[in-house]
């Protein structure tokens, strides 16, 4: 069941985010969730693990590179 947004409150700093890339990276993240489904389902639970772990670890760094981005530009919007 999904849920609808009726408003969101953005931070100033995060007004410049790319969404779009945000959306790119799940979207990403959820084609890995479905192969390591088949690599657990197929008996390799190992393997299915460690793509979970390691998608996990690069789509924090991923959206959290977006972030940290949107607020450089923020600094720079600001200073001028």
């Amino acid at each position: 069941m999904s849920k609808k947004v009726r408003s969101v409150r953005v931070p100033k700093e995060l007004e410049t985010l790319n969404l779009s890339g945000v959306i790119h990276e799940c979207e990403n993240y959820l084609r890995d969730l479905e192969s390591a489904t088949l690599l657990k389902q197929q008996g390799n639970r190992e393997a299915a693990e460690a793509l979970i772990k390691t998608r996990q670890s690069d789509l924090g760094k991923r959206v959290g590179l977006l972030v940290w981005e949107a607020r450089v530009q923020f600094g720079k919007s600001k200073g001028d």
